[in-house]
């Protein structure tokens, strides 16, 4: 029981530094050129992605699905927020307007949640499936994110930007962990919740024959979530600064 309120208690941690982080990136979006729409935007979400936890109606499985799915679109529009400033580093053309953005990412989120409130309401397993689809999308995508920074790096090295993209990467490679730790613990059934589960309907689990790894990939992944969404605060503050 106490480790489930640290638990708690490290999850509410990284709420608060992606709240920060989710309000400077989306002030970040309103003030700044259309080619950083998307990468702000999608840094914003993954605040939205985590709000729940913070608010009394968290236990309501529909709302739960909608948040993960959240999550998934964040990387999904950041990671295309990364390919156009790649491509906008080689042509320096920009397609697009802002509302565009907007509307689209309200669009997809809206079907989204007509996706799950016409479905049957998920069960605990069936939101257990939807998280780690979200946080396999993260650990592959990121690792997408990082080449493309390193491409974007290339293209404008020597310039002032050039620093705010290596931050960024040092935000996809804690992201990388964080999510990672979390889907390795997950496809091995370890866990937290999934350990719970299992004690409740008299299933024997393997997590105490691995006691040390299950341990060291929750502290990675608590960990590397406070600081992910940290250091994505700060970058968006460095080039905030930058860019003024």
């Amino acid at each position: 029981m106490d480790f489930l309120h640290s638990t708690s208690m490290i999850s509410q941690i990284q709420v608060i530094c992606w709240l920060l982080a989710g309000l400077l990136s989306f002030y970040f979006s309103v003030g700044n050129a259309r080619v950083w729409t998307s990468i702000s935007m999608g840094f914003f979400l993954i605040f939205v992605s985590q709000m729940y936890l913070l608010a009394p109606w968290a236990d309501y499985p529909q709302l739960e699905a909608i948040h993960y799915i959240i999550g998934t679109v964040s990387i999904m529009v950041m990671t295309h927020g990364f390919l156009e400033y790649y491509v906008f580093s080689r042509t320096m053309e920009v397609g697009g307007s802002k509302p565009v953005v907007y509307f689209s990412i309200l669009g997809i989120i809206a079907g989204s949640v007509v996706f799950v409130l016409i479905n049957p309401t998920p069960t605990y397993v069936i939101l257990r499936h939807i998280k780690m689809i979200e946080n396999s999308t993260w650990v592959f995508l990121c690792i997408v994110n990082i080449e493309l920074i390193r491409k974007i790096y290339l293209q404008i090295k020597g310039s002032a930007m050039a620093n705010g993209f290596i931050a960024f990467g040092i935000v996809f490679l804690f992201i990388f962990l964080w999510k990672g730790a979390d889907l390795y613990l997950q496809v091995y059934g370890w866990d937290s919740d999934w350990q719970v589960f299992l004690t409740n309907v008299g299933v024997p689990t393997t997590a105490e024959a691995f006691r040390m790894r299950v341990g060291f990939s929750r502290a990675v992944s608590d960990f590397a979530g406070i600081l992910s969404g940290l250091s994505a605060g700060g970058s968006f503050i460095y080039l905030y600064r930058l860019l003024r």
